[in-house]
């Protein structure tokens, strides 16, 4: 590149002297002309210096980068040749551990063959003592079958039914010893828990009772309270929906009604005419209205009263009304208001024991009856009408459910609905708290010594305890200890089945063994 334009710088310089000459043998005199050439030939001869020059420096950098170039090559050959020796040892090192291994293999599928071979011996050694014990069993199995005069699947069976008796008494065994020690566990704890309830609350009896009597100052009130034709009498009972009953019991009247809150306001509405003594229709009217707002003031004051004592807060004011109104409701003789507070503080004393939530445990058990203060008027179960009145004023689900489930309408799934099940059969279930009919003694009765001695091995059973406890005479021929315990379960289990009974039922077998001797 140099070269070409050392060219052309010369033959530019050739043509500018040339021209320069030209121009100048015209215009000057001929000592200029002359002095022109010289000057030209002069930077012809600079121009080729200068040419030769760059020339010569573009040879030497030309053979410089080649001389690079080979260097470069010479040096990437010699480690790329490196690379190949070592690339080529490692696969020479390769191949040989190749081989190494390939001798191990070898040598280890000798040994596995051996093996292999070894193993195969065994089994068909195995196989021919098989055969041989089998031959052995089977000679063995005939012997003894003429010997005992069974079958091997008679033999069998007596086998079995051996080890099914020893399983049974292995197992009765262990129930008896299991349910020993969780008995005396849970009985002592659950004493210490309901002692301790029963002993901070008592509770009051009141009889149940579908008639109100009225004390008259004389019988010659009789006269007025019926009135002429029997109008008074009539207007009374047509304004409280009571029935009057007056007969020759001396100085009383009857008020007959399955309704508590309307006899009730009977009851007050008639002692305010006496003791007032004017007594008529539209006097009645007056009078009876006047009862029935003194009632609803009661009723509310009750259950205000109530939600203040339990120190239970929030409840809905409709709510409050109902637990008012079972002021004047009666279940088995007793009260169900004082039975709901009796429930919540005794579910709130044991809840307080187990550690949950003590004012939780309160409200369920204060409305765990709810419904029965309108059972009279809607059909259906008190549970059921009571978890639907708790609902509809906004109670919590733990609370609907331990409403719902304190009966068994819906199976219990909290330890809150278990615990309002245990106060309301303590409350309920206690000696003296409710009155049954003497039918309902004897059938209880009849049902637990029927259901007693339907089972094989009992002799005697006698119900005692008004039906809370029924002990079970059995032949100690036929029932042992052990079975003793596994009969005790059957009955109860049988009772719980067939029997609708308040609070529990004790089931008590008991196995006499007498030694029997003359002297003589």
């Amino acid at each position: 590149m140099k070269i070409e334009i050392a060219i052309i710088l010369i033959l530019a310089a050739a043509g500018a002297g040339f021209f320069i000459g030209n121009m100048l043998r015209r215009k000057l005199s001929d000592s200029l002309v002359s002095k022109a050439e010289e000057l030209a030939s002069k930077i012809v001869d600079d121009a080729k210096r200068e040419a030769e020059t760059i020339t010569k420096e573009a040879e030497l950098q030309a053979k410089d980068a080649i001389y690079q170039s080979k260097a470069e090559a010479e040096r990437e050959s010699k480690e790329k040749r490196k690379d190949l020796q070592a690339l080529e040892k490692r696969l020479q090192q390769k191949e040989e551990n190749l081989d190494k291994k390939m001798l191990l293999f070898d040598q280890r599928d000798a040994d596995l063959t051996k093996k292999e071979q070894s193993l195969l011996n065994r089994e068909q050694m195995l196989v021919q003592k098989e055969e041989r014990l089998d031959g052995l069993i089977a000679e063995q199995r005939s012997k003894l079958e003429s010997i005992s005069g069974m079958t091997s699947a008679e033999a069998k069976k007596v086998l079995m039914d051996n080890l099914e008796s020893e399983a049974k008494l292995d197992a009765a065994k262990r129930i008896k010893a299991i349910e020993e020690e969780a008995r005396e566990i849970a009985d002592k704890k659950s004493k210490e828990i309901i002692s301790l309830a029963i002993q901070r609350y008592a509770g009051e009896y009141v009889a149940e009772k579908t008639v109100s009597v009225v004390a008259l100052p004389s019988d010659e009130m009789k006269g007025r309270i019926i009135g002429r034709e029997g109008r008074n009498i009539r207007a009374l009972e047509a304004a409280t929906g009571i029935d009057l009953i007056i007969d020759d019991t001396p100085e009383a009247v009857i008020l007959s009604g399955f309704n508590p809150i309307r006899r009730e306001v009977a009851k007050i509405a008639l002692e305010k005419l006496i003791a007032d003594g004017r007594i008529h229709p539209g006097r009645i009217e007056e009078v009876v209205a006047k009862a029935e707002e003194e009632v609803e003031l009661a009723i509310k004051e009750a259950g205000d009263q109530a939600a203040f004592d339990l120190g239970v807060h929030g409840i809905h004011p409709e709510i409050l009304k109902l637990i008012g109104r079972l002021r004047y409701r009666t279940s088995y003789s007793q009260n169900v208001y004082q039975h709901s507070l009796e429930v919540a503080f005794l579910c709130g004393i044991m809840a307080s024991e187990l550690g949950i939530n003590v004012k939780q445990a309160k409200r369920a058990g204060l409305l765990h009856d709810l419904g029965k203060a309108v059972d009279h008027e809607v059909e259906g179960s008190h549970a059921v009408i009571g978890a639907d009145l708790a609902r509809k004023y906004g109670e919590s689900p733990k609370i609907v459910h331990a409403i719902m489930a304190h009966h068994e309408d819906e199976k219990p799934s909290s330890v809150l609905a278990v615990l309002v099940q245990a106060a309301d059969a303590l409350s309920g279930a206690r000696p003296g708290a409710r009155r049954e009919m003497m039918e309902t003694y004897v059938k209880r009765l009849d049902d637990l010594e029927r259901i007693a001695g339907s089972f094989t091995g009992v002799n005697n059973s006698f119900a005692i305890q008004a039906g809370r406890e029924i002990r079970v005479m059995v032949s100690s021929d036929e029932v042992n200890d052990e079975r003793a315990v596994l009969l005790a379960k059957d009955i109860a289990k049988k009772i719980e089945a067939e029997m609708t009974y308040p609070g529990q039922i004790k089931v008590n077998v008991i196995r006499e063994t007498r030694a029997i001797e003359y002297a003589r």
